[in-house]
């Protein structure tokens, strides 16, 4: 039986910040990087549960619970995702008001 996974490390080993050793300096991820790796994982979770999906309609897997968990892991990431696609937005809507 497989755990679960969680959705993985931003680049760099830290959220808000890397270090680039040659120069020394510490530099933010990107918020391109960051959504870009989400999606990443997001994909790979539909695919993941997808393919537990199909095999356990060709009886490769008897374990219900497995197909299940994947199924949901990707659900709740998908809602994630869609959650902070609707806040960018509104964010983006609010500044676009700003009157300069």
């Amino acid at each position: 039986m497989e755990g679960i996974e969680s959705i993985g490390p931003i680049q760099g080993g830290s959220f808000s910040q890397r270090v680039n050793p040659a120069l020394g300096q510490t530099e933010g991820v990107s918020f391109k990087d960051t959504l870009s790796g989400f999606l990443k994982d997001v994909d790979q979770m539909q695919k993941k549960a997808d393919q537990s999906i199909q095999r356990l309609a060709a009886g490769e897997i008897t374990d219900v619970h497995q197909v299940m968990s994947a199924s949901e892991e990707a659900n709740v990431a998908f809602n994630m995702m869609m959650e902070i696609r609707t806040k960018v937005m509104d964010a983006y809507q609010e500044i676009m008001r700003i009157r300069l």
